[in-house]
């Protein structure tokens, strides 16, 4: 997968996690920084910052079990916990003591639960328009508590037009919707998600253990005290998903922490705004030395 300009190669490999085939993509020489991609998504998430951020690091984004190029088994919880231990098995499997972590929403909330609960292992982390800081979410999300409702649209999703359509449902909820913004890449992947044999089924899963119809069934706001690693905290001051007082809000309980506020975006900015979203994780991460 070349970067644009057609230099930087993204590699596509493949490991076994726990007893589930999972693919990732890597790039880049150093220290290892590990990319945790949001519920509905996949590693693709995050072509646009990858090249830039391997002058620096060894760069892994997995994509999580559930995505179509990884294992979809079909009794799992898929919940956050769930998550949680496939992220350390995922690190055992590649012989990665430590890394910095960079999660999006679920991913946000995946590499927060592994810093409480295995602090040596993240080094560094950095949570980008996160889940888990509180209960707030767009009512979209908690709608997929209303029985058979998801279920009734899944035959049309599962068409080239329905595809289209969801994809494009999707931007309104995650961009600030500047439709320039919105990559054709992404598009296409999203289009290419929804046709994917038991991808919807998988994703459904993840949102019902995530959220219940009150919000967000997880909320660690009152544990960030706990970390004692530099922390920081990107929010797209558009983001339609989880409202930027969660973001205030976290930062003030941290104790090494920090926090990017970037204008005019929205939920997923190393998509929308990826120069603007890599030039707060240099100022952060940008030739830092952690112990690992």
């Amino acid at each position: 997968m070349p970067a644009r300009g057609g230099r930087t190669i993204i590699e596509a490999q493949t490991v076994e996690v726990n007893g589930l085939s999972i693919r990732y993509l890597t790039v880049g020489e150093g220290q290892p920084l590990v990319l945790l991609h949001g519920a509905g998504d996949n590693a693709l998430d995050w072509q646009w910052v990858m090249p830039a951020l391997a002058a620096t690091y060894r760069v892994y984004a997995p994509d999580l079990p559930g995505s179509p190029n990884s294992a979809r088994p079909p009794a799992a919880e898929y919940s956050p916990a769930f998550f949680e231990r496939f992220t350390a098995g995922f690190l055992d499997a590649l012989g990665i003591e430590g890394a910095v972590f960079v999660g999006n929403s679920l991913g946000g909330l995946i590499a927060l639960r592994l810093a409480l609960s295995h602090p040596t292992r993240v080094t560094a982390l950095v949570l980008v328009d996160s889940a888990g800081l509180g209960r707030a979410v767009n009512p979209a999300f908690t709608s997929v508590n209303v029985p058979g409702l998801a279920e009734g649209a899944r035959p049309f999703w599962r068409t080239p037009i329905g595809a289209n359509q969801r994809a494009w449902g999707r931007t309104a909820l995650l961009f600030a919707y500047t439709p320039g913004n919105v990559p054709r890449e992404w598009i296409a992947e999203q289009c290419r998600l929804a046709l994917s044999s038991g991808y919807l089924e998988a994703h459904l899963t993840v949102l019902r253990a995530m959220v219940s119809p009150l919000g967000q069934r997880e909320v660690l706001v009152d544990r960030l005290s706990e970390l004692d690693i530099p922390t920081l905290i990107i929010w797209g001051a558009r983001d339609r998903v989880f409202p930027e007082s969660q973001a205030i809000e976290a930062v003030s309980h941290l104790w090494e922490g920090s926090l990017a506020l970037i204008p005019d975006c929205g939920h997923v900015p190393h998509v929308e705004c990826p120069d603007r979203f890599l030039a707060a994780l240099r100022g952060f991460i940008g030739g830092r030395a952690v112990d690992v």
